[in-house]
């Protein structure tokens, strides 16, 4: 399968909602040809370089399918998108294209079917309901309930302020029950820091 990138300096996960400014014409045309096929694009972290000006240096080889949901005209004139999270990938090869826009050849990861969420989840999934309160977060449309295992352990990835590495970490994690459990280490790590700095 052989998929458009858009290097950016975030992780999209799977269910997340990302918004997105349009302006180089290399991304222009990329959304212009998803839109007219129905088909996404693919999200990698960029690990060392720029999101803009020449393709991008080095990127992630795990990233996440981008399904544009929604577009408009921004006041400053830019295309805003909206784009989903779909599946998972690992980029195989990939290479600079004449416009600089990066193409690759992908293979998509296996997702676990969405499993319920077990008692000792409750303290994640009201930390998922608290983030998705702040306004920032409740613009994305994201659904606040999650449906599942999966769905929470996605959704909390996405929004906490880890670093991209451990972002990463969990993205390439086949089971959402790993995630969760990576998920919960982080935090442990984070609330300890905090504690450190007080």
């Amino acid at each position: 399968m052989t998929l458009p990138l858009f290097p950016l300096n975030t992780v999209l996960f799977p269910g997340c909602t990302l918004d997105l400014q349009i302006f180089e014409a290399r991304y222009l045309d990329m959304i212009s040809r998803c839109m007219k096929q129905g088909e996404g694009f693919g999200v990698v972290c960029i690990l060392e370089g720029a999101e803009v000006g020449e393709a991008a240096g080095q990127f992630a080889a795990i990233g996440c399918e981008a399904l544009i949901r929604d577009f408009q005209q921004l006041p400053n004139g830019l295309l805003g998108i909206r784009v989903e999270g779909g599946r998972r990938l690992r980029v195989l090869r990939a290479q600079v294209l004449p416009d600089q826009l990066t193409v690759a050849e992908v293979e998509w990861l296996e997702e676990e079917t969405e499993q319920p969420l077990l008692g000792e989840h409750a303290d994640l999934a009201a930390l998922l309901g608290a983030l998705s309160e702040h306004p920032m977060v409740a613009a994305l449309g994201m659904q606040a309930e999650p449906v599942g295992q999966a769905a929470l352990a996605n959704q909390l990835a996405y929004l906490l302020p880890l670093e991209a590495e451990q972002k990463l970490q969990l993205l390439a994690l086949d089971q959402p029950l790993q995630r969760l459990d990576l998920l919960h280490e982080l935090l442990e790590q984070l609330q300890g820091q905090a504690g450190a700095t007080q």
